[in-house]
């Protein structure tokens, strides 16, 4: 960019005597003059829509025209319009988290009512489809839920039943027939009907205790912007 420089000093000639040939404004002169306003217009930015080249620096405090919001063109961007798209990405109900820094957003963004949110909660997804979870900031579980210890226990009954005996010549043996015995002297006995009961017991399951219901998790700051 040329600032324009003037090289001759026409107001000096002023002073000068009649017939002394430097009060003569020559033409060579103004030609002068012109070229170098020529090329100093030449060099600057217009008003309207200029082109800049090279590493332009604006004005400490320049007032420009903030564009709309959502503009996606190569306008420059004002503070008002960098700080309005930013307070678009979280409007009021949402919720800002951070992993490290405890700070308001309202003095990190600039903008907005913020209060502390989901204090020890894990956020869960809307779900029409289920009472538990059907309407938003709709609380539940209990991270001291107890997994309560229990056994399972198997019983297998037998329904019943009976052994036969047999008498061998006044000897008694049971379940086993012998051939060489007088069978006229073989007699079946059959003792009472018993039952006998069977138990298979099942190893314990479950838990019981505070603190045995949690999912793995981790700890960030939340804040809900509320205006």
């Amino acid at each position: 960019m040329t600032n324009y420089t003037k090289a001759t000093n026409f107001a000096t000639k002023d002073a000068l005597s009649s017939g002394n040939p430097l009060k003569i404004v020559k033409g060579t002169e103004i030609d002068t003059e012109f070229n170098n306003i020529a090329t100093a217009i030449a060099t600057k930015a217009d008003l309207a829509s200029p082109t800049f080249t090279g590493t332009p620096t604006l004005p400490t405090g320049t007032i420009a025209v903030t564009q709309s919001n959502g503009s996606n063109t190569t306008t420059i961007a004002t503070t008002a319009f960098v700080q309005a798209a930013i307070a678009l990405l979280y409007p009021v109900g949402s919720i800002y988290t951070n992993a490290s820094v405890s700070t308001n957003p309202a003095t990190l963004l600039g903008f907005g009512t913020w209060t502390a949110f989901g204090a020890g909660r894990v956020p869960v997804g809307f779900d029409a489809g289920n009472a538990l979870f059907d309407t938003a900031e709709e609380t539940g579980g209990s991270a001291d839920a107890i997994t309560v210890s229990h056994t399972h226990t198997a019983t297998v009954t037998d329904p019943g039943h009976n052994h036969q005996a047999f008498v061998y010549g006044g000897f008694t043996q049971v379940g086993v027939a012998t051939a060489n015995v007088n069978q006229a002297n073989n007699q079946g006995q059959s003792t009472s009907t018993a039952t006998t009961g069977i138990s298979v017991a099942v190893n314990t399951a479950g838990s019981s205790g505070t603190n045995t219901n949690y999912q793995p998790y981790i700890t960030v700051y939340m804040w809900k912007r509320t205006v």
